[in-house]
C-alpha cells in the first residue's frame, strides 16, 4: 500500500477541535502512518469551527440539528482545502452533500452511554427530584422513561465542559458516550454503564467515519485499509432505520446493529420526547441485506406508532 503515497502532497484532515474530535483525528493520522508507512508530518490535521461548537446558550434541535457540526467541514472537503474528514457517526446526518460519501468507518468501540455521578452509583440510585444534565434527545428521553420524577436540563459543551458543569453542581449526574472517554482516557470518572436492553445507544454511538469527496480514487486507496467490515455493516443498517424516520438531533431515536456468527441483529427504539411512550422493535437478517433491515425496521416501527406518535417530534 506505500504506493499510494507515491509522489502524492501531504493528507489533511479535516476536524472539530474539541479533544474528543482531536484524538479521533489523530486515531485516524495514525492508522494511516501504520497502514501505509509513511511519515507522520506527511499528514495535516486541520481544526475547522463548526457551528454547532460556537453555538452553545440553545439546544441542537432548536436551531438545526446534526449538520451545525459537519457543514463547515464538508464545505472544505468538496472544494480541496481538506482531503478527509473524521467525525463521530452519530453526528452524520443520513443525507450527505452532493459529491461526498462515508468512505471507511473504524472498528468501534463500546457503543453504551456511560453515567457520571458523586452523588449516586446509578441512574436508578439517584435521590428522588435529582438534576440530571444532557443535551441529548434520546438520553432525556430514556432518562424521563425510567426516572419520571427527576429533573432533566440542557448540558451543552464539550465533554471538558460538561464535566465542570457537573463539578459546579449545575446538575446530580450526567450521561456522555463511553466511547469518547476510552478515547480521552477519561474511564476513571464513569460511576456505572448503562445497559443497552434499557438504555440503547444513539444509532452510529462508538464509531469514527471517515468523509472524502465521492469516487475519489487516491482518498479511497488511502483509507480502504481502515475500514472494518463489521462496522460498516452495522452502520449501514443504523443509518438506513434513522433515514427510514428522518431521524436527527430534534427526534429521540435510539438504535444498534451488530454482526456476529454471519448474522447481523438489530434493535431500534422510538420515544415521544418526554418519554411516557416508546416503541421498539428487533430484526435479524443477512449483513448483506443490512440497510434494507434498517429500513424495514423503521416501517414497522412508523406502522405501530401511528402518524399522531411522530406530532411531538415536531
Amino acid at each position: 500500500m506505500q504506493t499510494v503515497m507515491a509522489g502524492q502532497d501531504a493528507i489533511r484532515i479535516g476536524t472539530r477541535g474539541s479533544p474528543l474530535a482531536l484524538a479521533q483525528a489523530h486515531e485516524v493520522r495514525d492508522r494511516l502512518v501504520a497502514a501505509h508507512g509513511m511519515s507522520a508530518d506527511r499528514i495535516e490535521i486541520v481544526v475547522i469551527s463548526t457551528a454547532g461548537d460556537r453555538i452553545q446558550d440553545r439546544p441542537l434541535a432548536e436551531v438545526g440539528g446534526k449538520g451545525l457540526f459537519t457543514q463547515e467541514i464538508e464545505e472544505q472537503l468538496r472544494d480541496g482545502r481538506i482531503d478527509l474528514a473524521v467525525h463521530s457517526s452519530k453526528d452524520m446526518p443520513t443525507v450527505l452533500p452532493d459529491g461526498l460519501a462515508l468512505t471507511a468507518f473504524l472498528e468501534r468501540e463500546d457503543p453504551r452511554d456511560a453515567f457520571i455521578s458523586q452523588k449516586a452509583k446509578s441512574l436508578r440510585d439517584l435521590r428522588r427530584g435529582a438534576v440530571v444534565g444532557s443535551s441529548s434527545l434520546r438520553r432525556q428521553a430514556l432518562i424521563r422513561r425510567l426516572r419520571p420524577d427527576i429533573e432533566v436540563v440542557q448540558f451543552r459543551g464539550n465533554v471538558q465542559t460538561r464535566l465542570r458543569k457537573l463539578a459546579e453542581g449545575v446538575a446530580d449526574a450526567t450521561l456522555l458516550a463511553n466511547a469518547g472517554l476510552r478515547r480521552l482516557g477519561k474511564t476513571d470518572i464513569i460511576t456505572d454503564l448503562m445497559d443497552t436492553g434499557f438504555f440503547p445507544p444513539a444509532p452510529g454511538q462508538g464509531a469514527i467515519c471517515i468523509e472524502g469527496r465521492a469516487g475519489d480514487p487516491r482518498t479511497d486507496a488511502l483509507v480502504e485499509p481502515l475500514n472494518h467490515e463489521a462496522t460498516a455493516t452495522a452502520l449501514a443498517c443504523e443509518r438506513a432505520f434513522l433515514a427510514e424516520l428522518d431521524g436527527s438531533c430534534r427526534t429521540p431515536i435510539a438504535g444498534l446493529a451488530t454482526v456476529a456468527d454471519g448474522a447481523l441483529a438489530f434493535r431500534g427504539m422510538i420515544l415521544t420526547p418526554d418519554g411516557t411512550q416508546a416503541h421498539e422493535t428487533a430484526l435479524e437478517g443477512a449483513p448483506g441485506d443490512a440497510a434494507a433491515l434498517g429500513r424495514e425496521a423503521g416501517r414497522k416501527l412508523r406502522q405501530a406508532a401511528g402518524d399522531g406518535f411522530f406530532s411531538s417530534w415536531q
